[in-house]
């Protein structure tokens, strides 16, 4: 039987379950999907019945670390494209989505035919959120949380160079605000246009392959044991569990492992459209918010102690990081004052959906500030 079989909790569907409720969520899936090796040089092609004008440009974001390389001269720029690096060492900002904003509407007459993120989660949340409020009144923080946007989003398109996060299918855009770190939660952030090309994940690290599949891996358990599971997160978180088994613990070839981790995190992503994250996702938001942790290992920093949430996920999740030989940074929270640690707390807190999602309506009877700090102290 395979892992995604025997690590979701028997839970009882009686549960909030989304399956078993009055209404149900008529969400959008990302329409037209290239996936293959060397996928990225249909991009031209895909793009240019989209052009509005010669003076409307496509605005390509792009992770600051192919600057210079191969990946930019390929990029299919012409007329006025603008091609801004942004570097993604850090989480994406509400503040950061502004200043591109403002920064297209003030160099342009006209609005973009469409925005282009290639990169990581954090360029493509970038392209996410910037393709929003060219179209939206006010800043990006006015929209964190869910179903604030009034207007859709221009077009836009989503290329993801290192997989796991699940940015390139979901409806959210993870951003950090002047007062939380919180997702633009609509129907206008799906992407229009997916290009899956593994190839474009050759070079990446092996701490940040690791710590960016452990995104994928913690999306799997949360939603298989969350109370809103039903059979479409469960099908989809299945089978992103077990490529994610395949990939971590067993002997693939390179471009074989690059192919489903890929997948992987499709299905990842997919399996929380109808569901829902968990505890490890609501506490590492406190973690990015004081700490700006990098959202993968802000993630298993949390997950590594939570056995008494998700018993066998974690067994599995050591597993994997010894076969591996990943070490998870020590003695991050042992000088914070008690202030940082009622920030964290207060933000952790504040995801009530994932909450719902991992312990039921009444989640608050089992996770109090006192639990939440005992917790992040051992981080």
């Amino acid at each position: 039987m395979i892992a995604a079989m025997h690590i979701k909790k028997d839970i009882e569907i009686k549960n909030t379950t989304l399956a078993k409720s009055a209404t149900y969520r008529n969400f959008p899936m990302v329409p037209r999907v290239v996936f293959g090796e060397d996928g990225f040089d249909q991009l031209g092609d895909i793009l240019m019945p989209k052009r509005k004008s010669s003076e409307a440009p496509f605005i390509f974001l792009v992770d600051a670390v192919f600057e210079g390389r191969e990946l930019e001269n390929r990029i299919p720029s012409i007329f006025n494209d603008q091609i801004i690096f942004i570097s993604a060492d850090e989480e994406p900002k509400t503040t950061q989505v502004d200043a591109l904003a403002e920064r297209i509407l003030t160099k342009f007459t006209e609005l973009p035919s469409g925005i282009v993120g290639i990169g990581g989660g954090t360029l493509l949340d970038l392209a996410k959120a910037v393709s929003i409020v060219l179209t939206n009144k006010g800043g990006a923080a006015a929209y964190q949380g869910w179903d604030l946007v009034q207007n859709a989003a221009i077009y836009h398109v989503g290329i993801p160079t290192i997989s796991g996060t699940g940015a390139e299918v979901s409806r959210t855009t993870v951003l950090l605000g002047p007062e939380k770190k919180l997702g633009i939660n609509s129907d206008f952030t799906t992407f229009d246009q997916v290009i899956l090309d593994p190839n474009l994940t050759k070079g990446v690290s092996k701490n940040q392959w690791f710590f960016t599949g452990m995104d994928c891996y913690i999306h799997c358990i949360e939603s298989l044991n969350g109370t809103y599971l039903n059979a479409f997160s469960q099908s989809y978180g299945e089978k992103a569990l077990e490529l994610c088994e395949e990939i971590f613990l067993g002997d693939l070839c390179p471009s074989e492992s690059r192919d489903k981790l890929m997948m992987a995190s499709w299905h990842g992503g997919m399996s929380i459209a109808y569901s829902q994250v968990g505890v490890a996702h609501a506490m590492s938001y406190g973690l990015s918010y004081l700490l700006g942790a990098r959202h993968g290992i802000g993630n298993c920093l949390v997950f590594q102690h939570l056995t008494e949430f998700y018993p066998e996920g974690v067994a599995l999740f050591d597993k994997m990081r010894e076969r591996h030989g990943i070490e998870l940074p020590k003695g991050v929270c042992e000088n914070l004052r008690d202030s940082d640690f009622d920030v964290m707390i207060s933000v952790a807190m504040g995801m009530d959906p994932l909450w719902e999602n991992a312990l039921g309506k009444n989640w608050r009877e089992t996770i109090t500030p006192e639990k939440l700090r005992s917790i992040y102290m051992k981080i």
